[in-house]
């Protein structure tokens, strides 16, 4: 285990992950948005994969 200080003095960002929001996995939050990005889709399809370094 780092002492708190060691924490402090590290440039590695701390992140802690709420084990509640799990409960959110399988909720869709914005099934309007959803719906509509489906039709979107459907209409003009996906982007075509370019190789990297080309531009267009």
């Amino acid at each position: 285990m780092k002492s708190i200080e060691d924490i402090k003095n590290s440039k590695v960002p701390i992140v802690i992950i709420d084990k509640s929001l799990d409960k959110l996995n399988d909720v869709v939050l914005f099934p309007e948005k959803v719906e509509k990005a489906s039709e979107t889709i459907a209409k003009i399809g996906l982007p075509k994969k370019q190789p990297h370094g080309r531009k267009s």
